[in-house]
C-alpha cells in the first residue's frame, strides 16, 4: 500500500485497523458482507480497502486532497479492485450533500482526520447526526489521539464505546433510538 510523503496523512496502524475490524465483525467473519462503508478523510484508503476485502458491498472513499484521491485509486488498482467503490473527491459538506441526493445509507462510517484538526471531529460528527447518510443501525467510528476526546454526544448521535490502544483511540457512536428516550 502506497502513501504520500509530507502530507497530513497518517495511515491507521495495522494493529489498530485489525482491532477495528475485529470489533466490527465480533466473531462473525461475514458481518460486513453486503454493507455500505464510508471512509471519511480516507488518506491512503487502507481502512476502506480492508472493508472491501471483508465483504463490504460498497465503499465510499471521501478524500478532498487530489494527490491522496489519486493514491487511493492507485492502491485499489495495484490490488486488482475494480468495482464496489466510489472515490468522492469533495470536502465533507459537499460530499454528504451528494451522498444524500444519491440516497446513500451507510452501515459503517469511519472518520480519521489529521489529529491536529480537532474541530473537524465535532463538525463531522454533528453533520453526520443531521444527515440522512446514517440510519438507526449505522455505526460511526472516529479514530483519534488517546489524549483527545472528540465528544460523547452530537444531537441524536451518542458514543457507546471507547477503545484505547497505545496512543490512539476509537470512539464508537450510534443514533439513539426511541427506546433510549424512554427512561
Amino acid at each position: 500500500m502506497q502513501s504520500l510523503r509530507g502530507m497530513d496523512i497518517r495511515p491507521t496502524s495495522d494493529r489498530l485497523r485489525e482491532t477495528l475490524f475485529n470489533v466490527l465483525t465480533a466473531g462473525n467473519a461475514n458481518a460486513l458482507e453486503g454493507t455500505t462503508f464510508l471512509d471519511l478523510f480516507a488518506g491512503t484508503g487502507a481502512v476502506g480497502i480492508e472493508a472491501l476485502s471483508r465483504g463490504a458491498k460498497e465503499v465510499f472513499f471521501v478524500e478532498n486532497s487530489k494527490p491522496a484521491a489519486e493514491m487511493i485509486r492507485k492502491n485499489l488498482q495495484s490490488l486488482g479492485v475494480t468495482e464496489g467503490f466510489k472515490i468522492v473527491p469533495f470536502d465533507l459538506p459537499h460530499a454528504f450533500w451528494r451522498m444524500e441526493r444519491q440516497k446513500v445509507a451507510a452501515d459503517v462510517v469511519f472518520i480519521d482526520p489529521p489529529y491536529r484538526l480537532q474541530d473537524i471531529y465535532k463538525d463531522t460528527l454533528r453533520a453526520l447526526a443531521d444527515s440522512s447518510v446514517i440510519w438507526a443501525m449505522s455505526v460511526v467510528i472516529a479514530e483519534h489521539e488517546k489524549k483527545f476526546d472528540p465528544g460523547s454526544e452530537f444531537g441524536p448521535l451518542r458514543r457507546f464505546r471507547l477503545l484505547v490502544q497505545g496512543s490512539a483511540a476509537l470512539s464508537f457512536y450510534r443514533l439513539k433510538t426511541a427506546a433510549d428516550l424512554r427512561v
